[in-house]
């Protein structure tokens, strides 16, 4: 990684400040999210064809650029507010280092590019990554300061992810428990960062998100509690329920301690290390978390390959 990124440094330093401030904005570590998209492929068996690989990859690409559509749009519109926060502030539009017009003439350009290259694989992909754009644009104005509502629209969000890569193949076993793995983990996490931002925030919260000035941390913690015990009771019923598991035996119960270990130790750097507040970079920050997914994907590749 530092090897990278010392060999793309210099290539990074001539271009010009508003250009990489519109690829910081745009966030290419948050891409990250969007592999939720090849869940449909993985679990249904077909990770070793071509066409469907390459069909689920071209939806990943253009759900990036839907998503970094957001990420401006989101930026745009907290600009003010984000001033006032102790990280946010130094983005590159709250910061000056990408200029407004810019941003603007991006976030039209980009959702014209997504969907019309989703026409070319297919109609119902359009219509997912028009879904995605709407739910996400009305959580920019308007969701996002609704109390729980905005987790919920954070978690729907995830699940469209998965469903954009169901609809651009034909799948034949996959199972919808996926779908309520997908929005629980979502839930999970949303609902982690909403704490740790209150934490961060503190007296400034409600300025930053009108949303803040109805959750505390005793209805927070509730609210993890609670998620934190759906998202494994769901995967361990995946495991045992799934036509796909089912048909290569139950070796994929020996996934599941990856999975409890993964929230046990997200719980950990929450509550201990007070962390969490943005869980794409704790992923990449944090070596035994980045550890234990590689092996829990390790691990259910080859349960259902091998």
């Amino acid at each position: 990684m530092h090897t990278l990124k010392a060999t793309l440094s210099p290539i990074w330093e001539t271009l010009p400040v508003p250009v990489r401030g519109l690829i910081r904005t745009m966030r290419p570590h948050q891409w990250v999210k969007n592999g939720f998209v090849f869940a449909g492929l993985v679990f249904d068996q077909q990770l070793t064809e071509i066409e469907p690989l390459a069909r689920v990859i071209a939806a990943f690409a253009l759900l990036c650029l839907a998503a970094s559509t957001i990420y401006i749009v989101n930026d745009l519109v907290d600009i003010d507010r984000d001033r006032l926060h102790p990280k946010k502030r130094n983005r590159p539009l709250p910061a000056g280092k990408l200029p407004v017009s810019w941003a603007k003439t991006a976030a039209v350009i980009f959702p014209v590019i997504a969907l019309g290259a989703g026409l070319l694989l297919s109609l119902e992909l359009t219509a997912v990554l028009f879904a995605y754009l709407v739910l996400h644009l009305a959580y920019s104005f308007w969701l996002k300061n609704i109390v729980i509502i905005d987790v919920f629209a954070i978690a729907a969000g995830f699940v469209l992810r998965v469903v954009a890569g169901i609809v651009v193949i034909e799948v034949s076993n996959f199972s919808p428990w996926l779908y309520v793995c997908a929005g629980l983990l979502a839930l999970f996490l949303a609902i982690g960062k909403r704490r740790q931002e209150l934490i961060l925030l503190a007296e400034n919260a409600e300025d930053h998100r009108a949303a803040y000035k109805d959750y505390n941390m005793p209805l927070l913690d509730d609210m993890l509690r609670m998620v934190t015990t759906g998202c494994v009771l769901t995967y361990m019923l995946y495991t045992i329920e799934a036509q796909t598991i089912r048909s290569n035996g139950h070796e994929m119960m020996l996934t599941i301690p990856f999975v409890i270990y993964f929230i046990f130790r997200y719980l950990y750097l929450i509550h201990v290390r007070g962390e969490g507040s943005a869980p794409d970079e704790l992923l990449f920050k944090d070596m035994p978390l980045l550890a234990v997914v590689v092996l829990w994907g390790m691990s259910a590749v080859a349960v259902l390959y091998l």
